[in-house]
């Protein structure tokens, strides 16, 4: 049940950031996602009544049990690390921008 909910989470949303609210690392992947401008759903696990059983079923999905655990374009991420790494050396906004959670920057006209 849990695996369906995460799935259909990924599936129907551009960006997904499983998180928990208290935890450091989340709050920096959600704050540069916020910079960014890209729409995304952050489920907190901390306060889903299935919290626990979605992180298990993460693990199994992914082999990541920390969080935060992203997801773009029904994509499995990473965590904090590799997200941040990913914007440092310029993939993360065409990745945002190929699943359609940023809007592309229209051109000016000459």
């Amino acid at each position: 049940m849990a695996m369906n909910k995460a799935k259909e989470l990924v599936s129907t949303n551009s960006v997904v950031v499983f998180s928990k609210t208290f935890c450091p690392y989340c709050t920096k992947v959600k704050q540069l996602l916020n910079q960014l401008g890209a729409k995304y759903i952050a489920v907190e696990l901390d306060t889903e009544k299935d919290g626990n059983e979605i992180q298990s079923a993460l693990l199994e999905w992914t082999g990541q049990r920390t969080v935060p655990n992203v997801f773009i374009g029904g994509n499995h991420i990473g965590g904090c690390d590799k997200t941040t790494g990913l914007h440092q050396e310029g993939k993360l906004v065409p990745l945002l921008t190929d699943a359609g959670a940023v809007a592309v920057a229209a051109k000016a006209s000459a």
